[in-house]
């Protein structure tokens, strides 16, 4: 492999111009943090800004998985630098949105490969067009549709598309050797997620999706979590994909009988804290599942 020196890009986020609601959507996802944590092995975590990142340094192989924003990429690059290595072979994004991805181009001359499904790649190229950002993209060069392996280092890194979830893009990372997955925004530890029926989510597909999930790694895998609520990790188990199945079928089965009553989307918004059958989702953003299974059940 051509291994490169490491650059600081001095690309930065551009457009917070934020209202208060936006305001508070950036901190209920991405709270300060800033820290390495190894789970197994040699993958770790990170976070600081945006969906979690995991990682794997081992010796000179480095993978990185997600990217958060251009200036925390750079802040990882240079903890990355601390524990020997010397270049990045690949970079992993679990779908398209932009505290996933938005870091890409802080690899740029950085990454051997940048890699995701084909689905996401479409979505991120979209929704840069739509956002005008196009300049500060750094696309996957390589993509997959159902199934990708291959080893860095001794490590062997697989990566999964089980069908349409969050956005219809979301990729499983299967570190084999530590056993660690990590699956982005599959997963939203006890927090309201974010469903993007505008990219292709489903939540009944992504039910599914988790129950694939259930059935292909087991009971050791260690899972990593695009977000968690507050006071619970960004990893877990089998119990937490449970739950969220949990959460999902509970969503449908709440908005499919506000329908019958005639209600409006609004007024099941505004009169719902908390969805019935899921307590533990809890806090602000239920508007978002309620909003999206309208959409889904509506074009039944």
């Amino acid at each position: 492999m051509n291994r490169r020196t490491f650059v600081r890009n001095s690309a930065v986020l551009s457009g917070l111009s934020l209202v208060p609601s936006q305001r508070w959507l950036l901190s209920h996802f991405f709270p300060d943090a800033g820290t390495m944590t190894l789970l197994r092995n040699n993958v770790g975590i990170y976070t600081e800004r945006g969906g979690t990142i995991g990682w794997m340094i081992e010796g000179d192989s480095v993978v990185i998985v997600d990217t958060q924003f251009p200036e925390q990429s750079q802040n990882l690059i240079a903890e990355v630098e601390k524990r020997g290595g010397k270049g990045i072979d690949l970079v992993i994004n679990t779908h398209h949105h932009g505290d996933h991805s938005g870091g890409n181009i802080a690899y740029k001359g950085i990454a051997d490969r940048v890699l995701a499904h084909s689905n996401s790649k479409k979505n991120q190229m979209a929704s840069a067009k739509e956002r005008g950002n196009e300049d500060t993209q750094l696309y996957p060069d390589s993509t997959f549709d159902t199934e990708w392996s291959d080893k860095v280092g001794t490590e062997t890194v697989t990566l999964r598309y089980f069908g349409r979830g969050h956005t219809d893009g979301d990729a499983f990372i299967h570190f084999e050797n530590a056993n660690v997955v990590h699956m982005g925004d599959l997963l939203f530890n006890r927090r309201f997620p974010y469903i993007d029926m505008g990219a292709g989510a489903s939540i009944r597909s992504w039910i599914d999706v988790l129950q694939k999930a259930r059935k292909t790694f087991d009971k050791d895998t260690l899972f990593i979590f695009g977000h968690a609520g507050e006071g619970y990790p960004v990893t877990g188990n089998h119990d937490d994909l449970k739950a969220m199945q949990n959460y999902l079928r509970s969503v449908l089965k709440y908005v499919k009988k506000e329908m019958r009553k005639g209600r409006t989307m609004e007024e099941v918004a505004k009169a719902t804290e908390s969805i019935p059958g899921a307590p533990e989702w809890s806090g602000r953003g239920v508007e978002r599942s309620i909003s999206a299974a309208f959409e889904e059940l509506g074009g039944e």
